[in-house]
């Protein structure tokens, strides 16, 4: 009987033995799972190259015209001449324009931006007189006629105050130089019979400019442009000297004071990579994707 009782208790022995393990192979023990972490945004980097193009409408006035004269005593007709020396124009007036321009510039900050322009100012009118004596010692007075025309090109600077339901007021200012161009210059003493022609004069001067306006944020790339600008073009020579056609000495030639114009603009401006998104009202962030994770057991 005892023969029978050992193998049986070493059969539950062996099987005791054998539960545990058995057991470790049925239980699996929860698994945790981590929630995935927050996803990470950024905002698109500030700033950029940007592109315009521009149309507006100018009005300029002329801070004086001088001419000089030659000779004194009288002309082939017995009439008396100008005397020598340097003479005003009574009055010089240019008609208003419009004008047309592009830049390339770069948005420094969310305050600060900058570009070069060249703007083309198309030809505006001018209609000016001078008095002096013709014919017979009588006073007379002329009628001169011309066109100005002049290139524009300003390397500028902005300040921009800040963005207000998508509009951003702005001031700058500008400095560089302006090819201005004269058409001839015509002047008539009809009665007279007096038609004189002074060839126009071309050439670079000096420029700076003001400005001060407000832009529109359409998308974070296209950003629409209404402003006005103040600029000073220095003065120069105006027209070379001309034979009269009454035989006389004739006069010439004629210098231009500073050239002050007041302009509206309007334009578009594309910024590349869209980096104003603020200035929509969008939020426009780049998604960066969550980093793997583990499952961690218990």
């Amino acid at each position: 009987m005892l023969k029978l009782r050992i193998p049986a208790m070493g059969a539950v022995v062996a099987m005791a033995m054998t539960l545990p393990a058995v057991a470790a192979d049925l239980y699996e023990p929860p698994v945790v799972e981590l929630p995935p972490p927050q996803i990470e945004y950024r905002d698109v980097p500030y700033g950029g190259w940007y592109i315009r193009g521009d149309v507006g409408y100018h009005k300029s006035k002329i801070d004086g015209i001088e001419y000089i004269t030659y000779g004194a005593g009288l002309d082939c007709c017995g009439n008396p001449v100008p005397m020598p020396g340097t003479h005003e124009f009574d009055y010089g007036k240019l008609k208003g324009s419009f004008s047309a321009g592009v830049g390339l510039g770069y948005q420094i900050s969310s305050h600060f931006r900058a570009d070069v322009t060249a703007d083309y100012w198309f030809k505006s009118d001018f209609r000016g007189q001078t008095s002096g004596t013709c014919m017979g010692g009588l006073p007379c007075v002329s009628e001169d006629t011309s066109r100005f025309s002049a290139l524009l090109l300003l390397a500028n600077a902005y300040a921009e105050l800040g963005t207000y339901k998508r509009i951003t007021p702005y001031i700058g200012a500008g400095i560089g130089g302006a090819h201005v161009k004269w058409g001839d210059l015509r002047n008539q003493i009809p009665p007279h019979g007096i038609d004189d022609r002074h060839r126009g004069a071309k050439g670079w001067r000096f420029a700076w400019a003001l400005m001060a306006g407000a832009s529109y944020c359409i998308t974070s790339n296209w950003h629409a442009d209404l402003g006005y600008r103040f600029s000073q073009i220095s003065g120069g020579r105006m027209y070379d000297y001309a034979d009269s056609s009454a035989g006389g000495p004739g006069s010439g030639p004629g210098f231009h004071g500073r050239i002050n114009t007041h302009e509206v603009r309007a334009g578009l401006r594309y910024q590349f990579g869209g980096g104003a998104p603020e200035r929509c009202g969008e939020e426009q962030l780049v998604y960066q994707p969550p980093e793997p994770y583990v499952p961690i057991y218990k």
